[in-house]
Order: C-alpha cells, then sequence, then structure tokens
C-alpha cells in the first residue's frame, strides 16, 4: 500500500505567514496576503528601500566631511574624549554599514546581468 503525499497548500500558507510576519503584520491579514498579494509586497518594496535608504543615510554620516571643521579655523574645533571601547564599537558599526553596502551594490550588480 502506498501513501499519496498532500500538502494541502501549506507551502502557500506557510509563505504569505512568512511574508506577514516579516511585514509585522497581525494574523488577519494572513488571508488577504493570499488573495491579494500585491499591496504586500509594495509595501515590502517600501520597506526594503527605507532600509536601503537609512543604510546608505548612516555610511554617510560615518565619513568624515570633506570640509572637516565646517569652514572654522582649526584652533576654534572642540577636542572630544571618548573611550577606546566606544571608539571600537564605532569602527566597528562603521565596518558592518560598508559590508552591507558594498553587499547591496554587488546584489544590484548581478541583478543587471
Amino acid at each position: 500500500m502506498s501513501i499519496i503525499k498532500a500538502d494541502f497548500g501549506v507551502e502557500k500558507r506557510m509563505a504569505a505567514r512568512r511574508l506577514r510576519s516579516l511585514l509585522s503584520l497581525s494574523a488577519l491579514h494572513e488571508a488577504n496576503v493570499r488573495a491579494n498579494p500585491v499591496p504586500y509586497l509594495e509595501r515590502a518594496s517600501e520597506r526594503i528601500y527605507q532600509l536601503e535608504k537609512a543604510l546608505f543615510e548612516a555610511a554617510q554620516a560615518a565619513r568624515p566631511c570633506e570640509d572637516e571643521g565646517g569652514g572654522k579655523d582649526r584652533r576654534e574645533v572642540e577636542p572630544v574624549t571618548i573611550e577606546k571601547s566606544e571608539y571600537l564599537r564605532l569602527l566597528a558599526c562603521r565596518d558592518i554599514v560598508e559590508t552591507a553596502l558594498k553587499q547591496i551594490a554587488c546584489e544590484d550588480a548581478d541583478a543587471e546581468f
């Protein structure tokens, strides 16, 4: 005797549930995600854009300005003292942001081909 495997739409339900959870939606939206996924995909696309924008802005903020003193004389710039561990955390965060931006650029370049 053989057993017939059937998932009865489990994969589609799991995909809809995963999209719903990634978009932080309540369980009430799950049926709507399966019935009409376009608005939810647009929402996901907008969220991805906002995250990429925030990542780019963080990378821009971490880079030194070309006019480091803001047009002021070097003597007018106040030195700031921070702990070494805090500075190392800042450098680690900057490296993470730069790595993420490079990864996004590579994925965009791969998508063009």
